[in-house]
């Protein structure tokens, strides 16, 4: 693979590296399993190994690499004990952003959003599921902003990044799983614009709680991806 640097992009050459790597990684173009090499990575993109391994370092503090002294550096497999550590911190950072969005929530908040579930629904019907993964992030960053609490979707996207890699795995959701996740992402909106907390709450816990049956599923279809905790 041969990767070209942009010669007037202002980040570094280590920013690069990583985010090409990182992209990569999320989207599975690099399975778990799969070895790297810093000088074929390098030489790959044109520089110098320190770039490289800088970014290797980086990469492995998001648990995308596990890079061993004298081994090979190899992409980390999926681990079900970090993957329900990440559902739970993210649930926990949802729920409390749920609170303060119905605090504040009014109609036009309500239209934003409403404006982003008519094409979460064009998305559905035409089964694109990675159309609607755009905006499935844009849904919950969207909440985050308008519920006053923009600095908790970073927090949100990390542990739901980690989530969508193994999602991804599963590339041929049916229209009934995409139409299920619609349905979860309306009935959060409409008790958001009836502020009914406890109702609202609710719906969120059925959404989230999809993903412990689709990892389920995952795990025993895929297990070759998985390391052993």
């Amino acid at each position: 693979m041969r990767y070209k640097l942009d010669i007037d992009d202002r980040r570094s050459a280590a920013d690069i590296v990583f985010d090409k790597l990182y992209g990569d990684i999320i989207s599975l173009k690099l399975l778990p399993g799969t070895k790297l090499s810093e000088v074929d990575v390098a030489r790959s993109f044109g520089v110098s190994p320190q770039p490289v391994r800088t970014a290797f370092h980086r990469l492995s503090n998001n648990d995308l690499l596990l890079v061993r002294p004298q081994r090979a550096t190899r992409v980390r497999g999926f681990s079900i004990e970090d993957l329900e550590d990440a559902r739970f911190i993210r649930l926990s950072v949802e729920l409390e952003v749920l609170r303060h969005a119905c605090d504040v929530w009014d109609q036009d908040r309500t239209m934003l959003l409403l404006a982003n579930l008519e094409k979460q629904k064009r998305c559905v019907e035409a089964v694109d599921a990675e159309g609607l993964e755009v905006l499935d992030y844009e849904f919950h960053r969207l909440i985050c902003e308008l519920g006053g609490c923009p600095r908790a979707y970073e927090t949100i996207k990390r542990q739901k990044q980690k989530v969508s890699r193994v999602c991804s795995l599963d590339i041929k959701l049916r229209k009934k799983e995409l139409r299920a996740i619609l349905t979860d992402h309306l009935n959060i909106a409409h008790e958001l614009e009836m502020k009914s907390l406890d109702k609202l709450l609710c719906a969120a816990r059925t959404h989230f709680g999809r993903l412990d049956e689709t990892i389920d599923q995952i795990h025993a279809m895929h297990s070759e991806y998985f390391d052993i905790d």
